[in-house]
């Protein structure tokens, strides 16, 4: 066994082999080429024999393992020597350390063979092991590329579930490190860019280049088609706007305008936006487009009717309240699947924040007209100019609020749409509502099939420009519609869960 320095010779191409060797070396490090385990495999077939790269630790990286002495591997991963050669009968090997960035030891290159190594054979292993040494050195930044951009990923996702729970204090201090300036306003607008799943990391490239980096951009972790851009001051709404309408087959749904700490309620407007836009010629739509009752209803009583129900939670800390509403606010509009993965806590965790407030609320939220007259509720909150403990001297009850004559004629003009359809989709929507979104049981009362009764709410959903299925804003727009109408009951708050530790009734 002898050790001897390296010394990178050049290669003697004295016939057509030693030429096709090098140009097949130089392959390796095309584009389409650039893999250890290839050039390993390829370097034991061009020397008719066995080749392995392993770790100082002995650890396979590619090739198959071949027997080696332990003090001699040391030695070269340690830089003692930088290269080896052991000729035995039988077998004959050489040894060679290739650098990988980044550790202070080296790999160790071992190639096997029956025959003597020849000056040819010497070459391929030497240049092999530079070509590895590149490829290891490539492969290492660009593996600290993709690092820091998931790193950077996951800290703009923790951003924006902090700004879902109202926690804008966090959310700044965070975003000070990487974005200074970012999050120093006081309201932003929230987007929502959907195309195909496997086209999303490029929207959100595209997102970030339009932007300037100035606007918050997430993949959503709840919907794999969705990019989330929070832009502060809306200062990305034209850029984002342009790239959308340069791109076939992409959607934009923007929020009104909204304080950071109302960044839920904004990201609920967009999603709602988005459902507009698929109806739309331009694939775009903006919430503040569309009239909503809330404009519609007298807005003292309706604040006044808001504080009242909601007062229940003002006896919270006031991070437990926020958290309990900010859950509350993204459970009504999504599943609580998709709600735990946008807030990021577990689906139990948003059920129990649910159940707290069902039981503070006295609330059904199996029922879709209390479902939508709390996500009203919750909707008037975030802009509520009376303070939350201060008293009110108004006691306008619910029904007074749904009973406004400016309201009646919106939701006239809303459900009337649905007249003209020979199918009565306005009596099945109606039944369909009342049995909880439930195409079975309305099924059962309106003596059809199931898939009939999901067939014509999917009807309705163009009709309306609201999406009826996935429930959220614009189902429950339609069924405050239906309860401007007198077509279905107010809804009464009587304490569903008197079991709940959080219940009145245990007060």
């Amino acid at each position: 066994m002898a050790g001897r320095r390296d010394e990178s010779r050049p290669a003697q191409t004295t016939g057509a082999d030693d030429t096709l060797w090098a140009r097949q070396l130089l392959e390796q490090l095309r584009q389409t080429g650039r893999d250890v385990h290839r050039v390993v495999s390829w370097l034991a077939g061009a020397v008719h024999g066995s080749a392995c790269l392993q770790g100082a630790d002995g650890s396979l990286v590619a090739g198959t393992p071949v027997a080696l002495d332990a003090d001699l591997v040391a030695d070269i991963a340690g830089g003692r020597i930088s290269s080896a050669a052991w000729d035995d009968t039988g077998r004959h090997l050489r040894l060679v350390g290739v650098e990988q960035p980044g550790s202070p030891t080296a790999c160790v290159l071992a190639v096997s063979r029956e025959k003597p190594f020849d000056r040819r054979a010497s070459d391929i292993v030497s240049h092999t092991a530079q070509v590895l040494e590149l490829l290891l050195r490539a492969h290492g930044s660009t593996e600290a590329a993709h690092r820091l951009k998931r790193a950077t990923s996951d800290l703009r996702l923790a951003i924006l579930q902090l700004l879902m729970v109202e926690d804008t204090v966090a959310a700044r201090r965070v975003a000070a490190g990487l974005w200074p300036g970012l999050l120093d306003t006081d309201t932003a607008c929230v987007y929502v860019l959907e195309g195909c799943p496997q086209d999303r990391d490029r929207i959100a490239e595209d997102c970030l280049a339009v932007t300037r980096e100035q606007a918050l951009v997430v993949r959503c972790p709840a919907v794999d088609a969705h990019v989330i851009v929070v832009a502060p001051r809306d200062t990305a709404a034209v850029q984002l706007r342009d790239l959308a309408g340069r791109r076939p087959g992409i959607l934009l749904g923007g929020s009104a305008p909204q304080s950071l700490a109302s960044t839920a309620t904004a990201y609920g407007q967009a999603v709602s936006a988005l459902a507009v836009a698929r109806f739309r010629p331009d694939k775009q739509a903006v919430y503040a487009e569309r009239t909503h009752p809330e404009r519609l209803m007298d807005p003292t009583a309706l604040h006044a009717w808001t504080a009242r129900l909601l007062r229940p939670l003002d006896t919270l800390a006031h991070h437990t309240r926020g958290e309990l509403l900010a859950t509350t606010r993204l459970g009504l509009e999504f599943t609580a699947v998709s709600t735990a993965k946008i807030l990021g806590v577990s689906r139990n965790t948003v059920r129990a924040r649910m159940e707290r407030v069902e039981a503070l609320l006295r609330a059904d939220f199996s029922d879709l007209t209390v479902r939508a007259v709390v996500h009203l509720a919750l909707n008037t909150q975030v802009g509520l100019a009376l303070d939350a403990g201060e008293p009110t001297t108004s006691h306008a009850p619910l029904a007074d609020l749904l009973t406004g004559p400016a309201l009646g004629t919106w939701a006239q003009d809303l459900v009337g749409r649905l007249d003209s359809d020979t199918r009565d989709l306005r009596r099945t929507l109606r039944t369909w509502i009342a049995a909880g979104g439930n195409a079975e049981r309305a099924a059962q009362t309106l003596g059809m099939h199931p898939q009939t009764v999901r067939e014509h709410v999917r009807s309705a959903e163009p009709v309306l420009e609201r999406q009826l299925l996935a429930a959220g804003s614009d189902l429950y727009e339609v069924v405050l519609a239906h309860l401007a109408l007198g077509d279905l009951r107010t809804p009464v708050f009587h304490g569903a869960k008197p079991d709940h530790p959080d219940s009145p009734v245990h007060g």
